[in-house]
């Protein structure tokens, strides 16, 4: 999309007053906050903006030098000119894409919940790879994991798991991995070699802070139990596991990883106001959008979005038809080229819609 001069314009105005704003050493405290912050989210598009501007004036110089007599001149302006609407070119979608409406969440850590499905100890299993394959995802992104809770299955796998990941755009570059993931491989039980198809959920949600969400002491109730391990045997002494119902919505949360009820309880609180948060957005989302649903970031949970094929070694993600033959190193945690075209078609999404 073409952005007006008038807009580039009155982008890098306010850029400018802004910054005179915070020279002049004479705004109140909470209001140089807030005019800083203003700036550093502006800044970067006036950057963009101001780069359109100059290659469009770059532009207009030469075309007007291709009408020149003197041949080598005209020559050499075409040549110019060829490489500049490259140029402009992208610039223009770079401002486009800096002007699109962000997600006030991009910049939270988030919350990753994977459970097993369909499939019995063989989803268990995969649900624990996916565990894995998000948390070296972390490691080479330089995020930090803080594992929640987890329920661990017989067979070694993961029937659940929950951890919190910290750390610069988490939420921006995991929030289309929510849905169901499948697998198609051979289960080290399956004697005939053949190939089994089990599944796993993935939900991504941004962390709520406590201003975000505000939990009225009475709309919750709160039981407290001894912790069990697999088969129902107790693991603790102490009645140290804490269930949260939420009763205006019926969510129940259950923590029982520590062995401090105080730490169950704060850990249970946190996923609680997280999954209301993220009700919250939801619902505001659907009102802003009607029933429409982007093809990418509909993080619509019974969604089937992927499948991982270990015969033929690769990831399918179907909501973009990509298809990539390296599923040992996605599965390791290389998952940028995978994650980037996720992100790329949700841009020319957003930019096909301003355009329409």
């Amino acid at each position: 999309m073409t952005i007006a001069p008038e807009r580039i314009a009155q982008i890098e105005a306010r850029r400018d007053e802004l910054a005179a704003q915070m020279a002049t050493g004479d705004l109140p405290g909470d209001r140089f906050v807030a005019v800083s912050k203003e700036y550093a989210e502006l800044e970067p598009v006036a950057a963009a903006a101001g780069e359109v501007r100059r290659l469009r004036a770059e532009s207009e110089s030469l075309t007007f030098m291709t009408q020149d007599a003197d041949d080598d001149l005209r020559a050499m302006a075409v040549e110019e000119l060829h490489a500049n609407r490259a140029q402009l070119e992208a610039a223009e979608r770079a401002l486009a894409l800096a002007l699109l409406p962000r997600d006030a969440a991009d910049e939270r850590a988030a919350m990753l919940e994977i459970r097993a499905g369909t499939g019995g100890d063989e989803a268990a299993l995969f649900a624990g790879d996916l565990f894995r394959m998000y948390q070296r995802y972390a490691d080479t992104r330089g995020w930090r994991v803080e594992l929640i809770s987890a329920s661990v299955s017989d067979a070694g796998g993961s029937q659940e798991g929950v951890a919190s990941v910290t750390g610069a755009g988490v939420f921006a570059r995991m929030k289309f991995e929510s849905g169901v993931h499948r697998v198609q491989r051979v289960p080290a039980t399956e004697s005939g070699g053949r190939i089994h198809t089990s599944a796993a959920t993935v939900a991504v949600l941004p962390e709520a802070e406590d201003v975000d969400v505000q939990i009225d002491d009475k709309d919750l109730r709160i039981d407290v139990y001894r912790s069990s391990g697999p088969g129902g045997q107790s693991v603790n002494t102490t009645d140290s596991a804490v269930r949260i119902t939420h009763l205006p919505t019926g969510l129940v949360v259950i923590q029982q990883d520590e062995k401090s009820q105080h730490k169950n309880k704060a850990k249970a609180l946190k996923v609680l106001r997280t999954r209301l948060y993220e009700a919250e957005r939801q619902r505001l989302a659907d009102e802003r959008a009607g029933t429409r649903r982007s093809m990418v970031g509909s993080g619509d949970r019974s969604e089937r979005i992927r499948t991982y094929n270990f015969p033929q070694g690769r990831v399918t993600d179907h909501r973009i038809n990509l298809t990539l033959h390296r599923l040992p190193e996605i599965l390791e945690g290389e998952m940028d080229e995978l994650i980037g075209a996720l992100i790329a078609q949700d841009e020319a999404e957003r930019l096909a819609t301003l355009d329409g």
